[in-house]
């Protein structure tokens, strides 16, 4: 008796996270209000099908749309299990620098080569969510000539690409309910563009790391042990370098003299991205921050999970009222059990805090 072979399990389809840097972006978190979680849960299923509308108009213009949720609004929103890396932004306090935890209970990322593809599915989107959810943060970045940043240094170098890319960014087996998955931490970074121009360009090279001009990385025995590159240089206790997928955005307003970077980092777990800015903000050993932060502050961090493709296109049942709840936290929203503060990725632990 013959045996009819079983068909092959199409693995989920990931967002389009790892799409090339493009020229422009918008970036849009949310805060949702309470009640507003069905017509989110409607937005999700329909946030594709508004994405290829605007882009069907402009197919050169490559437009994308990549949907994050916010750790608390996960909660409000699905019953079962949740993504293992998924919390709140954990703020970290140095002894000269904080990285902040700001609000985000959703993230639209939208990239492509015109910027008028960006703001018009922008608008798209906050039509739906108008009364339902409040913006708290909206970036338009741009491409900044060879991939500089406003700093004046080539941004994402060491990015993975092909299958190391996949690797760094998706979520796998690890986690087998929401493998395909992504994690996104977002921080906004101010810069003090006077103050930056006012060191020489050697001075500069040792603050990130990296020579200015050509791109090429300072030697062992000259990179300062507090440059940008030696502090966010990761390694598993095999000494294999774990990475991330970084998809920063120059962005400026010359007349309220307003210029930073918008950091935008993709990872299979969040606690890559956690030990590099533990490494940046507390410093490795303590007390050697990244030179880079005397000049660039952040004023915003949030984490948010990515589903696939297919989550999107069709998620979870909303929770419902018989539901058990978590209990609420001072802002009304349901409060979030932290995890045990462990990395979760071998020897890389979370150094104690001054």
């Amino acid at each position: 008796m013959s045996v009819e072979p079983a068909e092959p399990v199409e693995p989920p389809e990931p967002q389009p996270v790892l799409t090339p840097l493009t020229e422009a972006a918008v970036i849009l978190v949310l805060t949702v209000d309470p009640g507003a979680e069905p017509d989110v849960h409607d937005l999700l299923a329909d946030s594709a099908g508004i994405a290829r509308s605007v882009g069907f108009r402009v197919p050169e213009g490559d437009l994308k749309c990549v949907v994050g949720l916010g750790s608390q609004l996960w909660d409000r929103m699905f019953d079962g299990p949740r993504p293992a890396g998924l919390h709140p932004f954990r703020p970290l306090a140095g002894a000269k620098h904080t990285a902040v935890s700001t609000p985000g209970d959703l993230i639209f990322h939208l990239r492509a080569r015109r910027m008028d593809l960006c703001f018009e599915l922008a608008s798209q989107l906050m039509v739906r969510l108008s009364g339902r959810a409040q913006v708290v943060d909206e970036t338009h970045g741009f491409k900044y000539f060879d991939e500089r940043d406003l700093l004046g240094f080539v941004d994402g170098t060491e990015n993975p690409t092909g299958r190391s890319a996949i690797r760094a960014a998706t979520v796998g087996a690890e986690d087998p309910e929401f493998a395909g998955g992504s994690y996104l931490i977002v921080q906004k970074y101010l810069h003090d563009l006077d103050a930056w121009n006012a060191l020489s360009t050697e001075d500069q090279e040792r603050a990130i790391g990296r020579r200015k001009l050509s791109d090429i990385e300072l030697p062992d025995e000259v990179k300062p042990a507090n440059s940008h590159v030696a502090l966010t240089v990761i390694e598993d206790e095999n000494g294999e370098e774990l990475q991330i997928v970084r998809d920063n955005m120059p962005f400026g307003r010359v007349g309220s003299q307003e210029f930073g970077t918008y950091f935008i980092g993709y990872s299979a777990t969040p606690a890559v991205t956690e030990q590099m800015l533990q490494n940046m903000f507390i410093g490795k050993p303590p007390g050697t921050h990244d030179r880079i932060l005397d000049f660039s502050t952040a004023v915003t961090g949030s984490l948010f999970y990515i589903p696939t493709a297919d989550f999107l296109d069709d998620p979870p049942p909303l929770r419902t009222s018989e539901s058990p709840t978590k209990d609420a936290g001072p802002d009304g929203r349901p409060s979030v059990t932290e995890p045990d503060g462990s990395l979760g990725i071998g020897s890389l632990k979370p150094q104690t805090l001054p």
